[in-house]
């Protein structure tokens, strides 16, 4: 009769890929806090981060849109995904793009409290790689890729446009309390700021030259 061995062993950690679900976002997060409290944003590589939540560094693209959006809200903490947001906001009519833009931003951040947003400013206030970051999420992570589905010119020019807008606005409605800015409801302030936004986006932004 074979005896059964007593259970003191302690279980070899189970290693392999995890399925690609909401698991693997919170392995690649809780792995990517790891990464950057130990390496800082440039030593810490994708293919280090996955490894340690045990998936395929493709899942950071997936996930994230790549190392800066993992940053952004493993330490950052943004609300949002900026892959997920583009997604989102790309998801409709062309000439209401700038309106989807507004009502998405306030609605994120309003949602998670106003006081992340003041958070998020105080935390790259004086931090040059996290401001690095952070203007990489926007400008090119978020509105450089809904300017090149939809701006006729000045790409460039545009996503660092509408990523001063943005910025500013949530500066002004969480940080600074400018009222009734502060108070507005979400609509009001859609229909305020988006046609001036998607001007930005796809409009005549004047004579530029050849720039």
């Amino acid at each position: 009769m074979t005896e059964i061995a007593s259970g003191n062993a302690t279980p070899a950690k189970r290693r392999g890929r995890r399925p690609a679900g909401q698991d693997t976002r919170t392995a690649l997060l809780d792995a990517a806090r790891e990464a950057f409290a130990r390496s800082g944003y440039e030593g810490a590589t994708v293919r280090d981060i996955a490894a340690r939540a045990g998936v395929d560094a493709a899942m950071v693209n997936h996930w994230f849109g790549g190392k800066e959006g993992l940053f952004g809200q493993a330490v950052l903490k943004l609300p949002f995904s900026p892959a997920e947001l583009v997604r989102l906001i790309l998801d409709g009519p062309e000439d209401e793009l700038a309106e989807r833009i507004v009502r998405t931003f306030l609605t994120r951040w309003d949602g998670a409290g106003g006081e992340i947003f003041t958070a998020l400013v105080r935390s790259v206030a004086g931090h040059s790689e996290a401001t690095g970051v952070l203007r990489d999420v926007f400008v090119r992570h978020i509105f450089g890729e809904l300017v090149s589905k939809v701006a006729p010119d000045h790409a460039d020019l545009r996503a660092t446009l509408c990523a001063t807008q943005m910025v500013g606005l949530g500066i002004s409605r969480y940080v600074l309390a400018f009222e009734p800015l502060a108070s507005a409801e979400v609509e009001l302030l859609v229909t305020a700021i988006a046609p001036n936004l998607q001007r930005y986006l796809t409009g005549d932004l004047g004579d530029l030259g050849d720039g």
